[in-house]
């Protein structure tokens, strides 16, 4: 017992920085307050529970509860609202300047998705997006992944009135899994009225400020008031490539990491969440 004081103890002291606010790093972050000195570095103020933010786009209400700053949950514990941009052997480098210590570091960054610093930004761009969605009378989806079905569908359900074309590029939805689903998701779609266009692509790039008209690479048609482009994010690993931990991205920019989620050939960083070479 005495023993497992003085470990609890000791690991108060412990310098524990975690890179990334989404689900991962900010449940780390949480779990560890109490039990570790801990900073967060995110380059937002929130939290924000990403399989929400869909519907928080058709209900702006729903982000109320979907977006909560990090000061709301991480009560024993630092936040640097900045993006990290370098690593050292026993420092983290902000974009603002700042050099933040750790005996332990969390590598959580994900994949990159440009939100606003604030939550009441964030708040705001949920009621644009609303906004957009109520004064259209059709839209384009472009994406046929989780994204691009979810809203979808999203819309399908709470604007039945509106015109909603989704555009895939792949043979069927929802790829990353397997095809029955992928049928389900086609069917229950199409009977929401929803026209999907399998095997085709838009150039967005050729589309002038103010059209309403879209060309697919088979050479379809499409008219739409607005779009949303709902395409795979790329991971948030950029800025790893000039650090000390350039040797432990494989091909895909993944942290390769061990069975304990430890970065191989580091004995103090860890990574988790999207961002590992984890399937």
């Amino acid at each position: 017992m005495e023993s497992q004081r003085q470990q609890q103890s000791e690991g108060k002291n412990k310098r524990v920085v975690v890179i990334g606010g989404g689900v991962a790093g900010s449940l780390v972050a949480k779990s560890l307050q109490f039990s570790a000195d801990v900073t967060l570095i995110d380059p937002k103020e929130y939290f924000e529970i990403t399989w929400a933010s869909l519907r928080a786009m058709v209900e702006p209400s729903f982000g109320e509860r979907s977006v909560i700053n990090h000061t709301d949950y991480l009560v024993n514990g630092r936040i640097v609202a900045s993006p990290a941009i370098n690593i050292t052997e026993n420092e983290v480098l902000t974009a603002e300047g700042r050099r933040v210590v750790y005996d332990y570091l969390v590598i959580a960054t994900g994949h990159k998705d440009p939100v606003p610093k604030t939550r009441t930004e964030r708040l705001n761009q949920y009621q644009a997006e609303n906004q957009k969605i109520k004064s259209a009378r059709s839209i384009l989806i472009v994406g046929g992944g989780p994204t691009g079905v979810e809203l979808a569908g999203e819309i399908a359900v709470d604007f039945p009135e509106k015109k909603v074309t989704l555009v895939h590029k792949g043979s069927r939805l929802l790829e990353f899994i397997g095809p029955k689903a992928g049928d389900k998701t086609l069917d229950w779609l199409i009977s929401k009225k929803v026209d999907v266009k399998l095997g085709q692509r838009v150039n967005l790039d050729s589309v002038s400020e103010g059209s309403d008209t879209y060309l697919t690479s088979t050479g379809d048609t499409i008219k739409a008031d607005c779009h949303f482009l709902c395409t795979g994010k790329p991971v948030g690993s950029d800025w790893l490539k000039d650090t000390i931990l350039k040797d432990s991205l494989d091909t895909d920019g993944m942290l390769m990491v061990d069975e304990n989620l430890r970065v191989k050939g580091q004995k103090n960083i860890f990574a988790i969440g999207d961002i590992t070479d984890i399937r």
